[in-house]
């Protein structure tokens, strides 16, 4: 049961081309962000769409793949860890921030 402390797999489409940066150190980290889609069937017998987001960030080799072969609109599976952190604004308003950290990742679809 240790292996399932901590785990997300999620299926779904990139909203936005990655973000790529290669940092000072040479690290090279990938941001994006990922739709799911739930549907389902509302009280009236509807069909019902409800869109969720999310904030994956990936490194090293995994952030390389994702630049060279992931963009808006591919479908991928990710598999990772959720990991919160915070930060402060120009402003010194805090604000706080949860991501999915990658650690495996399969293009999905054509």
């Amino acid at each position: 049961m240790s292996t399932l402390r901590n785990k997300v797999q999620l299926i779904g489409n990139l909203g936005t081309n990655p973000e790529v940066i290669t940092l000072e150190s040479g690290r090279k980290l990938a941001k994006f962000s990922l739709a799911t889609n739930e549907i389902y069937k509302n009280n009236k017998g509807e069909k019902v769409t409800e869109t969720q987001w999310h904030n994956i960030v990936a490194w090293n080799k995994t952030a390389d793949i994702i630049e060279k072969y992931v963009e808006k609109g591919s479908e991928v599976a990710v598999n990772g860890k959720l990991t919160s952190r915070s930060y402060e604004t120009k402003e010194g308003d805090k604000r706080y921030i949860t991501e999915v950290v990658c650690s495996e990742l399969l293009m999905l679809g054509k």
